[in-house]
């Protein structure tokens, strides 16, 4: 209780300093406290919509959470969550209550090899370090995801990310999502990927089409 309340005060004297850190520690308190544990988050989606989403948390970065759930690994930034909670009916477990395996030849790698032995495991890269939302969508290289912006949403493999930009590859052309406009962003499996994309194809056909029946007339 101790411990829990000189969080607290740190995290009020923290944001009083500086105001618009306010919104993402508290954030990031809060999800390391359901880590593993479902939660349902409501965040901003396309022209101003709002998306709900429910999984377990999985991820907790710098700047985004990421959840996954039996079909998909789901990321959204801070910067679009309304609001964060635990779904009705599901228990809240204390952190204190949870159970921990320890593993002597782990703590021995960990003491001896650290940075090797933190690199090969997701899971100790998340317990050690806030990762940014561009550093671990590349470490997803390759994978098939969906991107909602403000007015649209992109599907396409991740090729790469840099400082400010997600490069997504779609029918061979590569294409440059700027980073703070990613609301919300989520893996696809094959079939969805495909039928996206042959969906944004006919739609492009289609605008072709009537553009050059409209310069006829």
């Amino acid at each position: 209780m101790l411990t829990d309340y000189i969080g607290q005060k740190n995290l009020f004297k923290i944001a009083g300093i500086h105001e618009p850190l306010r919104k993402s520690l508290t954030l990031k308190k809060f999800f390391k406290s359901k880590r593993n544990q479902q939660v349902v988050i409501s965040s901003s989606g396309e022209i101003d919509s709002c998306l709900e989403t429910e999984g377990k948390v999985a991820a907790i970065g710098r700047d985004f959470i990421m959840l996954t759930n039996l079909q998909k690994r789901i990321w959204i930034p801070y910067t679009y969550i309304e609001t964060a909670n635990i779904p009705f009916g599901f228990p809240s477990y204390s952190n204190t209550h949870q159970h921990h395996l320890y593993d002597n030849q782990l703590q021995k790698r960990l003491t001896l090899r650290f940075g090797e032995t933190v690199n090969n495991r997701e899971a100790l890269v998340q317990q050690f370090f806030e990762e940014s939302f561009r550093t671990n969508l590349l470490s997803w290289k390759g994978t098939r995801v969906e991107v909602v912006l403000h007015e649209e949403t992109v599907s396409g493999k991740i090729v790469n990310t840099t400082k400010s930009d997600l490069e997504l590859m779609s029918f061979g052309v590569v294409r440059k999502i700027p980073l703070d406009k990613i609301r919300f962003a989520s893996t696809l499996s094959l079939f969805s990927f495909l039928k996206k994309e042959m969906w944004m194809l006919i739609r492009s056909l289609d605008k072709k089409v009537k553009g050059g029946m409209d310069n006829e007339k």
